[in-house]
């Protein structure tokens, strides 16, 4: 694999640019945030499993799903991505509701 500025050193661009790039691919990027989703839906469904007293634990990571789905909706520069966070965060609420009626 070769650097990326080597890359675009090749194609003619420079270096300022090429970082200006990289800079502005890094903070338009969700895949931690997606990736912190998918854990806390795992945990979601382990507490679930689990039984007991889970109303706060669910309420918990709900919350910290919904700051995962505001993250992504801040990086947001797609309308098709706006539109997925914003059902997300819909969605979202919609469990918190029902969290509440969980011990």
């Amino acid at each position: 694999m070769f650097p990326l500025a080597t890359i675009f050193a090749h194609a003619g661009c420079n270096i300022t640019k090429a970082a200006e790039v990289t800079i502005y691919a890094d903070k338009i990027c969700v895949d931690e945030e997606t990736v912190r989703l998918k854990s806390h839906i795992q945990g979601t469904k382990d507490a679930l499993e689990e039984g007991g007293s889970i109303g706060r634990k669910l309420d918990f990571i709900a919350q910290e799903m919904n700051r995962e789905a505001n993250t992504i909706l801040s990086k947001a520069n797609d309308l098709a991505i706006s539109d997925t966070g914003i059902e997300l965060k819909t969605n979202i609420e919609k469990v918190r509701e029902q969290i509440q009626n969980v011990e």
